[in-house]
């Protein structure tokens, strides 16, 4: 029997996942939470977010991150992957600035508008 807290949302249940029982859950107060602490015993995965250098941006960096979860022993390799990207502003909402990241299929993704600067 494992216990985990769950994260899917500000509740935070105390949940306890069966891992000999088909990875039964308790404790949680919606479904959500069934499925969370099933799958992060089985496949564990995390939402990278970071930053990437920005030229003739307003701001020097851009804040990005993955548009999907990527498995938990990947999240090291998939913030070295943005350690060479340099961005040019503008830069949308949502623009892909990195495809397949290590080979997961998520994507790091802007999330702010980056405006360039404006011209001296």
């Amino acid at each position: 029997m494992k216990e985990l807290i769950c994260i899917v949302c500000p509740r935070g249940c105390h949940l306890h996942v069966d891992d000999e029982n088909g990875y039964a859950v308790s404790g949680n107060s919606c479904p959500r939470g069934a499925a969370y602490g099933k799958t992060e015993l089985i496949n564990p995965t995390r939402t990278v977010t970071s930053t990437v250098r920005c030229e003739n941006g307003l701001y020097p960096r851009c804040p990005v991150k993955t548009d999907r979860a990527v498995p938990k022993a990947l999240l090291r390799e998939a913030a070295r992957a943005l350690d060479g990207i340099t961005v040019k502003a503008p830069i949308k909402l949502g623009q892909v600035i990195l495809e397949d990241v290590c080979g997961s299929g998520a994507s790091f993704i802007a999330t702010r508008a980056m405006p360039a600067k404006a011209p001296a």
